[in-house]
C-alpha cells in the first residue's frame, strides 16, 4: 500500500485494485479511516474530527490529483505522490 502524501501528522495511503468506490486511507494518530473521493464521505472506519476536517479541506484541493492516483492504482502502476495539505 504506497504512502501518496503526509500533512500534520495524517498519512494517506492507497491500495493497488483496490474496491470501489474510489476511496484511500487515511491514518492518524490510532484511527483509520477509508474516505470516498468524490464525496468526502468516511465509508469504513473513523478519524478524529479535526484530522477529518484537515482531510476534508485536502480533498477539496487536489481531487483531480487523487483521482489520477486511483487511475494509477487501478492498472496497478506506480502512484504519483500528491501534495501536502498547504
Amino acid at each position: 500500500m504506497p504512502r501518496i502524501s503526509a500533512f500534520f501528522g495524517i498519512t494517506i495511503y492507497m491500495y493497488f485494485r483496490d474496491h470501489a468506490p474510489p476511496h484511500f486511507h487515511a491514518f492518524y494518530g490510532d484511527d483509520e479511516a477509508q474516505i470516498e473521493i468524490e464525496t468526502g464521505r468516511i465509508i469504513e472506519g473513523r478519524l478524529h474530527p479535526r484530522a477529518y476536517g484537515l482531510v476534508m479541506e485536502w480533498v477539496l484541493q487536489r481531487r483531480p490529483d487523487l483521482r489520477r492516483a486511483w487511475e494509477q492504482a487501478s492498472r496497478p502502476t506506480s502512484i504519483d505522490p500528491v501534495p501536502p495539505l498547504i
